[in-house]
């Protein structure tokens, strides 16, 4: 306005280049001298603070930093943790877990934000890590990882056992003794941390290195694993309940075993297991059978055996005996035969005398027939009739005639011939002599010819 001074200009709301106040000696600060000066701030205020609250946005970085947010009902703090601390968290941190995390409070310049940078982090108390295993179970169970259709059936007698677990600790020892008490068997030890940082990673690592075992290799594959470690609080226990050991363990190809912790301790590894053992000597006793009971149970089974090999005998032999108590006895079906021949063996005697009895008297009867006289006249009757057919037999017998000189000549059969012609044709001829017989040659033809031609008056007589 008219009249104002320059120095007036100078006390109103701005002008159009910085000036200097009289009396104002503090220079301008740049926004990285003031963010610096907040990040002292702040840092050394709050150098240790312990938050808790629920995590929300949690990501790792390619880098392995950890970044997420925590969060109540009315307000947010940014949080960092970095790649050594974060490796070494006992959990797998999630969104809405509630958590203690304790670190320092710094600003974060790029964004003119303040944030946490986490060195460590636990699970804001038992109740929030029971939510967290809750949450977990859930989701591993929708995805089919505790499925009762996946578990496979152990084998009865496994050839080779693999332990998973720590090797210092009353746990192996226990298994080992069991085994050897129930069913001597060959054991392969992986050792494993049970608890603490690492201890995940190594279970699961473990549970893989026996899977890829060549079988018939120098190193035999295991038929069967046992994951087991002592009990303790749920904390102590949490390594088995973390995702990497689950899924492991639903992975394997080999049969799993979960004996982790004492009866009424439940991980998620038992669920995911084929079977869950209360105790590790519970696991040790369903792996392998107890050798004399197995022994017992093979004799009871030969005994058995036997008894069906010769059941059928003893039956046959029942069947046997019950038929022939209903058949009848040998002396009960000769008897009947028996009195029928002893029957007819009377009739017949009775018949014999009874005939010797009918011939007795018919004899008698013609006793007038069978005198003395009558007999005679019939003996000399038959006497003359039989010295009549004598002198016919001895008259017709053609060697009779020889006694008076005569000869009979035979064929080689014995045949009289009566013709020269009959004669002629034989090979050979027989003369029959009263004193003897005389075999004569057959004559030739020439011979036989002229035989022919001569008259009858002047041929010689054969006799």
């Amino acid at each position: 306005m008219p009249g104002d001074t320059p120095s007036d200009s100078s006390k109103g709301d701005g002008g159009l280049v910085a000036k200097g106040v009289a009396g104002d000696n503090a220079a301008p600060l740049t926004i990285t001298e003031i963010s610096n000066l907040l990040k002292r701030t702040v840092e050394d205020r709050f150098g240790y603070v312990k938050l808790r609250g629920e995590l929300s946005g949690v990501k790792r970085a390619a880098s392995g930093h950890l970044y997420c947010c925590l969060k109540d009902e009315g307000a947010v703090i940014d949080g960092v943790m970095w790649r050594g601390p974060a490796q070494a968290l006992a959990f797998v941190p999630e969104d809405g877990i509630e958590v203690v995390a304790s670190g320092k409070l710094t600003t974060y310049p790029g964004r003119s934000k303040y944030q946490i940078v986490i060195e460590r982090m636990e699970i804001a108390g038992e109740g929030a890590l029971l939510a967290l295993l809750e949450k977990t179970r859930r989701r591993l169970e929708a995805e089919g990882l505790f499925a009762l259709e996946r578990k496979r059936p152990l084998p009865f007698i496994p050839g080779v056992i693999g332990v998973v677990t720590s090797p210092t600790g009353a746990v192996i020892r226990d298994i080992l003794h069991r085994l050897a008490d129930r069913f001597p068997s060959r054991v392969l030890v992986w050792p494993v941390l049970v608890q603490g940082s690492g201890a995940p990673e190594q279970v699961a690592a473990a549970l893989r290195g026996f899977a890829e075992l060549a079988v018939g290799g120098a190193i035999p594959r295991p038929e069967l694993l046992i994951v087991a470690r002592g009990g303790g609080s749920i904390e102590d226990l949490w390594s088995f309940n973390e995702e990497i050991v689950v899924r492991a363990i639903a992975g394997s190809p080999i049969p799993v075993i979960s004996a982790v912790g004492h009866e009424t301790d439940t991980t998620l590894a038992d669920h995911a297991a084929d079977r869950r053992a209360p105790t590790p000597t519970a696991a040790a006793e369903i792996a392998v059978p107890v050798l004399r009971e197995l022994a017992a149970t093979l004799d009871e089974y030969r005994l058995r055996l036997g008894k069906c090999a010769h059941r059928p005998l003893a039956l046959g032999r029942e069947r046997l005996d019950a038929r022939l108590l209903r058949m009848p006895r040998p002396e009960t079906l000769v008897a009947q035969k028996a009195q029928k021949l002893d029957d007819a063996a009377e009739r017949l005697r009775r018949g014999l005398a009874d005939r010797a009895a009918l011939a007795r008297h018919a004899l008698q009867d013609d006793r007038h027939r069978l005198s003395v006289p009558l007999l005679q006249a019939n003996w000399r009757s038959a006497t003359q009739r039989l010295d009549a057919l004598d002198r016919m037999m001895r008259s017709l017998n053609p060697d009779s005639v020889l006694q008076r000189g005569y000869a009979r000549v035979t064929d080689p059969t014995g045949r009289t011939l009566t013709t020269a012609a009959e004669a002629g044709k034989e090979p050979a001829l027989t003369v029959r002599f009263r004193d003897g017989r005389l075999d004569v040659a057959p004559r030739i033809a020439g011979k036989k010819r002229a035989a022919e031609r001569t008259p009858a008056a002047e041929q010689p007589k054969l006799l």
